[in-house]
């Protein structure tokens, strides 16, 4: 397996990074969690989508809206988490004097329409520890 970064940094890149890899033979693709993929998902997801590129997701928002899989932290977990914070700054903590805490659930979503429409089949052990799977 050889491992290629593709810094995109305008939305005019996605494409053309996104061609150039689903070019390779048995590639694929991991779109990481930063602020410019969450602003640009639709578009990322348009491009995997028109070249056939399979990929992983970071979050199951992205496999809801048409991505193949994602394997990462709950943001439900994350939000309710978030919640209990708030009310202990309210009870009267320090917030500097709370913990910083760590995501501590994990979801591993599939979504089998886009795999399909990709022509690849998910194994059974893989839909076996899927969270979701998605039709």
């Amino acid at each position: 397996m050889e491992l290629t970064r593709a810094a995109v940094r305008v939305p005019a890149d996605i494409d053309v990074t996104v061609a150039e890899l689903a070019s390779r033979p048995n590639a694929g693709m991991v779109v990481m969690s930063d602020a410019f993929n969450s602003i640009h998902q639709a578009t990322i997801r348009k491009s995997l989508e028109r070249h056939q590129l399979p990929h992983i997701v970071p979050w199951r928002e992205y496999v809801t809206s048409g991505g193949m899989m994602s394997y990462g932290p709950s943001l439900n977990d994350i939000f309710r988490r978030s919640a209990q914070y708030v009310d202990r700054i309210l009870k009267g903590a320090t917030p500097s004097e709370l913990p910083a805490q760590a995501p501590t659930k994990y979801e591993l979503v599939i979504n089998l329409k886009t795999t399909k429409a990709l022509g690849l089949r998910v194994p059974d052990q893989l839909m076996a520890l899927a969270d979701e799977m998605i039709e």
